[in-house]
């Protein structure tokens, strides 16, 4: 039995509230993946003709794509897969595609990965690895929307970021935007940290090439080698395949690493070197492979306390903060909030086809009491919710419900989720974003850590 929790932080009895559409000209493999993936998603469709994908993606808002490569008879090239993945991406460029054929090829999976997919896997496919490869995709889509419910189409000053504060900080991003320095991206959760690095791709002189995202608090750390550089068929059990890294199919383009503190030591020293001599060695090869890569990195955890502590290489700070872009929580930059609320009000009532509300006054002060210790997405979570569940055509304070009591207030709640909700932050505020010692504080297992830390969308 597949064991979900340890593999993937992932209870079977948790289904994510997510939609995936599988498509293989296989009866018997839509079979296996219905079986399995209706532990994991709220909604799985299947079909074995890829000429439905049309109809589907019109009549369904579909989060994530499982696509097979190859669906005429003696055709193995993937022609036919990346012809699927440009129309999916063309009509919803924050979709999830994952291809998978039968015929391993490390050219074809750079060539998707370049033109868009998240991630390419071999059938048979390993059950466990399937579902911790697609619960990542799940969180990609999740990152995707967010981040293009906060961003308009270029130039960058499209963001909603009237503060001074972001006015200073898109400042930094035009003037360094054009280089290729190495960026570092500090941040509380929620403030938008690949907003940014999209922002210094798109003005780059690397914007027609790939931005590669990793988001390296949710890679299990078994396979962080593997993720980044890739790896050779047979370079440990279930490598049946030769497989390309992020650094690999970002080439030539961007590559973002969000998460950057939870990268291990050994990993960190491997990092280091890559980004010294532009070369990468696949796990299981001798031989090292040029790449060129922007690298843009983020964090919320304090790097320079992880350093004193041995648990960060200083050179490697040193190497991936060449420049540094500190993102304001929304708590400092208020004079946002109206415009913000009133973007993510347009967004929840186009996506729930609801009319368009308004705010009263008293709505528009509780929102400017709360702390916002999720900043933005926190902010866009709170707006939707009350979209979607008040009665009249103006929102007002009652319609809002937020994750802890506004700034100041002395209340008690004895909202029992609530309280561990506040548990949770509290122990990941206090160690810094790093899962391993907030789960030890709670008293849990990092699994169950990382299964609140979903519930709770944090």
């Amino acid at each position: 039995m597949i064991d979900f929790e340890h593999l993937t932080g992932y209870s079977p009895g948790m289904s994510m509230q997510a939609s995936i559409l599988v498509v293989d000209d296989d009866a018997d493999v839509l079979t296996a993946a219905r079986l399995l993936l209706r532990k994991a998603y709220s909604r799985v469709l299947t079909t074995e003709n890829p000429d439905d994908i049309r109809s589907l993606m019109a009549a369904e808002q579909i989060d994530v794509f499982l696509l097979d490569m190859n669906f005429a008879i003696g055709r193995n090239t993937g022609a036919e897969g990346l012809q699927w993945l440009q129309y999916i991406l063309s009509e919803d460029p924050d979709a999830v595609v994952v291809l998978m054929t039968a015929f391993g090829d490390l050219n074809t999976a750079v060539q998707a990965m370049r033109e868009g997919a998240a991630d390419f896997v071999l059938k048979p496919w390993q059950n466990d690895k399937l579902v911790a490869t697609l619960r990542v995709a799940s969180q990609l889509r999740q990152t995707r929307a967010t981040v293009t419910a906060l961003s308009q189409p270029p130039p960058p000053s499209d963001m909603i970021a009237g503060s001074a504060a972001m006015q200073d900080v898109l400042k930094i991003v035009a003037r360094v935007a054009p280089t290729d320095a190495s960026v570092l991206i500090r941040g509380e959760n929620g403030t938008g940290k690949e907003l940014i690095a999209q922002a210094i791709h798109r003005q780059s002189a690397r914007s027609e090439k790939v931005l590669i995202a990793v988001d390296l608090g949710a890679v299990p750390e078994n396979l962080f080698e593997s993720e980044l550089f890739g790896h050779r068929q047979g370079a440990f059990t279930d490598a049946n395949e030769d497989r390309a890294g992020r650094f690999q199919a970002a080439s030539g383009g961007s590559l973002f690493l969000d998460e950057i503190g939870n990268l291990p030591s050994p990993l960190q020293t491997k990092l280091l070197r890559a980004l010294d001599s532009h070369e990468i060695t696949p796990l299981g090869s001798d031989q090292a492979i040029s790449v060129d890569v922007r690298l843009i990195t983020a964090t919320n955890r304090p790097l320079e306390q992880m350093v004193e502590a041995g648990e960060f290489r200083e050179d490697l700070l040193y190497r991936i903060n060449t420049i540094e872009v500190k993102l304001p929580p929304l708590r400092d930059r208020l004079d946002d909030l109206p415009a913000l609320v009133e973007y993510f009000a347009g967004v929840a009532a186009r996506k729930f086809r609801l009319p368009q509300k308004s705010f009263t006054n008293d709505a528009m002060a509780a929102l400017n009491d709360h702390h916002w210790p999720g900043n933005v997405r926190e902010l866009s979570h709170t707006v939707e919710r009350a979209v979607l569940l008040s009665d009249g055509d103006d929102l007002t304070a009652v319609d809002f419900v937020f994750t802890k009591p506004a700034a100041g207030s002395k209340a008690q709640s004895l909202n029992l989720g609530q309280n561990e909700r506040d548990l949770v932050e509290t122990a990941l505020r206090n160690a810094g974003g790093n899962i391993s010692h907030a789960a030890s504080a709670l008293g849990i297992t990092r699994a169950a850590l990382y299964r609140r830390i979903e519930k709770f969308e944090l």
